[in-house]
């Protein structure tokens, strides 16, 4: 039998999420049922929300759930009703890359979690008056009072921390942290520079503070987040709307450059700057995604010193082992991710979409 479930939905390319009642599927063999206790709201749902991605739409978006498992399929062994989890990504767990432990490079990463709106046999796992509606966002299509959430997505979480605190871990947190500790790796001395003070920004600047890195320079335009980054951990800010960023970022590394930037942004103009602005040997992490279709040039000679730029999706984190290790820190007080959160009810969801596309919200958490 089906279950019945509440649930925000976009009916088209630019509408507003309206509450429904839809209809789940029943549980796969690999699939759980969970009952929803926190999502947060991240850039990426609203790009799609907005027609910007070819998701079927009307459907259900949401991507970073946290909950108890009510229910579970036939051949889940790693949670059981009852369990606290949180909800990331999912993938196939049997390419190259899963197998490698790099599961946010998937072969079938695309339609399995961002583009697809069905699980990966085609069926729907979402449907309304027997229509069905594009869901399995991210294995989860969190933004409703009960999720079906592929196995792989579900990560066991400590049930003493509260999960409205940790909903975001899942994509914006992650994203964030794994673009310093997974990629750039900072050593001793190191200079970071995060692009752009938003959610998995500020991330990155909690996660550099975290590691040996001695100068930790948040870059943004707005002053408010300038002076939250400095609380989290970094040691220099520049506000790009007042300050030229190669000029202030020389200044501040004695000429040097930055040993590991990230861009968050997904400005192209301000990745070009971020380039320049790398030391010799020096790293940028690409996370900020742009529309479709969007290059960039770069300075062939600028590179030949021995420059990478990387791109990146979801920190390149094997969730199972580093989700677990952010809700430890969290629960510890050493990543301070409430200084981040703003929390809405969820029938709240469009205030949420309004104060986070105005800058208010830096991370909305819906709370159910």
């Amino acid at each position: 039998m089906s279950l019945t479930t509440r649930a925000a939905v976009v009916e088209s390319g630019g509408a507003p999420f309206t509450l429904s009642d839809v209809e789940l599927d029943e549980p796969g063999p690999q699939e759980a049922v969970v009952r929803m206790a926190a999502t947060g709201l991240c850039h990426t749902d609203l790009g799609v929300a907005s027609g910007g991605l070819p998701f079927p739409l009307p459907g259900v978006l949401g991507h970073e759930g946290a909950g108890v498992v009510e229910a579970v399929g036939s051949a889940v062994t790693g949670v059981a009703p009852g369990d606290h989890v949180v909800l990331s990504f999912t993938s196939c767990g049997g390419c190259r890359n899963c197998r490698g432990g790099h599961p946010a490079y998937c072969a079938t990463w695309l339609p399995l979690n961002l583009i697809g709106g069905r699980r990966a046999d085609g069926s729907s796992t979402i449907s309304r008056e027997g229509e069905p509606l594009g869901g399995h966002f991210f294995g989860q299509s969190s933004f409703a009072e009960r999720a079906l959430v592929d196995e792989r997505s579900l990560v066991k979480v400590d049930p003493d921390v509260p999960l409205a605190s940790i909903a975001p871990l899942g994509c914006g947190v992650q994203t964030g942290v794994g673009a310093v500790w997974n990629v750039l790796k900072p050593v001793t001395g190191s200079t970071i520079v995060v692009l752009g003070a938003g959610a998995v920004g500020l991330s990155a600047v909690m996660a550099a503070a975290l590691t040996p890195a001695t100068t930790i320079v948040a870059v943004d335009r707005v002053g408010e987040r300038l002076s939250l980054a400095k609380e989290l951990g970094a040691t220099h800010t520049v506000h790009a709307g007042e300050a030229d960023l190669g000029e202030a970022l020389a200044e501040i590394t004695g000429g040097q450059g930055a040993d590991g930037i990230v861009e968050t942004t997904g400005s192209a103009a301000v990745l070009r700057q971020g380039v320049d602005a790398l030391a010799a040997r020096g790293t940028l992490v690409i996370v900020g995604a742009p529309a479709f279709g969007t290059e960039v040039a770069l300075d062939v000679n600028g590179m030949l010193g021995g420059k990478q730029v990387v791109g990146l999706t979801l920190g390149d984190a094997e969730t199972q082992t580093f989700i677990p290790a952010l809700v430890r820190l969290v629960k510890e007080g050493r990543l301070p991710l409430h200084r981040l959160i703003s929390s809405y009810p969820f029938a709240d969801i469009d205030q949420a979409v309004r104060d986070m596309v105005a800058g208010k919200a830096i991370k909305p958490v819906l709370v159910f």
